[in-house]
């Protein structure tokens, strides 16, 4: 079945500018964060006693998938609205494609769902997004403070852990079948997309 739309995943590691990307591409935006699960689920999985969260099990990927074939296949959907600070879904919002043959969906698991986007037919491509490690280190800690998502000094052990885990992170995320690209190739490679794309 073709679909009148299809999704762009772009994935890379948390801090390296996926957002920023992704709205510099004028499609529509999904933010895969948030399909988090709720602090209290049961099924979250944890490291010393404490939420992983950076582990792929703390996201609902299913219902993210659910979410990305509705829009496919009807252009609008309503989404859900995470607060991470709370760490919970507080409210849903609509969400509309408005008429766009493409939409991107973007967050830190966004690789985790390639093999079943494209097994239904709803891919369209995607990206894993590499910057050099240290910028991601700063641009990440800036946001995280800035956003007060916890403690700063929870937020800085964070950042330096996710500062080395990040090659690891991207290897994992090409392995998902994201192929790795700079900011300037994700743009030049979904406005690809778009040019050959027959209602582009």
């Amino acid at each position: 079945m073709e679909h009148p739309h299809r999704v762009v995943l772009l994935a890379g590691p948390s801090g390296s500018g996926k957002s920023y990307i992704a709205q510099q591409t004028g499609l529509p935006v999904l933010c895969l964060d948030d399909f988090y699960k709720d602090g209290d689920d049961p099924t979250l999985p944890r490291r010393n006693g404490q939420v992983d969260w950076e582990s792929p099990h703390s996201w609902d990927a299913p219902s993210a998938v659910e979410i990305i074939a509705q829009l496919a296949r009807e252009g609008r959907a309503d989404v859900p609205v995470y607060a991470i600070g709370a760490d919970r879904r507080v409210a849903t919002r609509p969400f509309d494609v408005a008429g766009s043959p493409l939409f991107v969906a973007e967050g830190i698991f966004a690789a985790e769902i390639v093999e079943e986007c494209r097994r239904r037919g709803l891919l369209a491509g995607a990206y894993a997004l590499r910057r050099p490690r240290g910028a991601t280190f700063v641009r990440r800690l800036a946001r995280d403070l800035s956003e007060q998502r916890k403690a700063p000094r929870v937020l800085f052990r964070r950042g330096v852990a996710l500062l080395r885990a990040e090659p690891a992170v991207l290897r994992r995320q090409m392995g998902l079948g994201a192929e790795a690209a700079r900011a300037r190739e994700v743009l030049r490679r979904v406005a690809g997309l778009l040019a050959g794309h027959p209602h582009g």
